[in-house]
């Protein structure tokens, strides 16, 4: 159970970043059911560090803090600073012992050092991307997604990413419904996960639009509905082709692939908390058959709701 976590903060620690672990893992949630973890912010040795924002943070816990985690990350650090030896050496323990080792935005540079990205996908900010990739050449950087698992190393893009891997950790370890009531509590989006081990998706945008939200509201909330770009156009009072080219230019998708993606989201949370066949299911969500239902599935997430239930079914918390 992910119950210990560990930060690694080095040279010109990245602020957000670390405030969003800090959020996700750090704040005591166990008032509304949730589960607590034993939360540390750690440098090489314990003293104040620096960020990439000119202001220090001062600390508690020296490198040997990641060596009873059960999670250590590492966050955005500055590139020109070598990674200490002290870092590399607590990494490399981390991956040994069966910990999930993860990394946001430049932290992958550490996991590289560290040899832990040799032979495995990653990713990291898409402006950091190639130069990931020239320094530690067998490492699979795929520069497109939010984030990627591999084993129990997990790298993240930048900034904003590093609430989506956190969210799917907590919900690969402790259930789609504390990933949800954590994600509620931060005021994110709770479906802008990754998708599955091995099959990562780049999920499309939050929606933040003022026209528009009122009918996106109200399609997820009816998402079993037989809606259309028609019937969506009408509730938004436009023509379905004004509608179209408004959706597109706002929303940055066409209305035809958002829906389905979130009756693809609407499925994948019915397989994972609920015993509902996959017809029900597909009846549910929209796709009105067991077979269309599978056929996205298959296109987007490279599966078969069979074999995702049972590699995300939630687990008892």
């Amino acid at each position: 159970m992910l119950r210990n976590i560990a930060v690694l903060a080095l040279a010109d620690v990245g602020v957000f970043e670390l405030g969003v672990l800090c959020e996700l893992f750090g704040s005591d949630r166990t008032a509304d059911g949730l589960p607590g973890y034993d939360f540390a912010v750690a440098t090489v040795d314990g003293r104040p560090v620096r960020t990439g924002a000119g202001i220090s943070i001062d600390v508690q816990h020296d490198i040997s803090r990641l060596d009873e985690a059960d999670l250590v990350a590492v966050v955005p650090y500055g590139l020109d600073h070598d990674v200490p030896a002290e870092a590399i050496m607590a990494l490399r323990r981390a991956a040994e012992r069966g910990a999930w080792v993860m990394s946001v935005c430049t932290g992958a540079f550490a996991l590289g050092a560290a040899g832990l990205l040799d032979g495995r996908r990653c990713t990291t900010h898409w402006r950091h991307a190639a130069d990931l990739a020239r320094r530690h050449p067998l490492a699979e950087v795929d520069p497109d997604v939010l984030f990627v698992e591999d084993g129990k190393i997990l790298s993240s893009a930048g900034t904003a990413a590093s609430i989506d891997a956190g969210l799917h950790l907590i919900r690969r370890e402790q259930g789609s419904a504390v990933a949800a009531m954590i994600a509620r509590r931060m005021v994110v989006p709770p479906q802008r996960d990754g998708g599955q081990a091995q099959y990562v998706e780049a999920p499309l945008p939050v929606i933040e639009c003022e026209t528009l939200q009122p009918v996106l509201a109200h399609v997820i909330e009816t998402i079993g509905q037989p809606h259309s770009v028609e019937s969506m156009a009408a509730l938004a009072h436009m023509a379905p082709r004004t509608f179209a080219r408004r959706f597109r230019s706002e929303i940055g998708a066409t209305p035809h692939d958002w829906l389905t993606n979130q009756r693809v989201l609407f499925a994948r949370r019915l397989l994972e908390d609920s015993d509902l066949g996959v017809d029900t299911i597909a009846v549910r969500a929209g796709f009105g058959s067991a077979a269309t239902l599978r056929h996205h599935f298959g296109q987007r997430l490279s599966t078969t709701p069979q074999a995702y239930r049972g590699l995300f079914r939630s687990q008892p918390v």
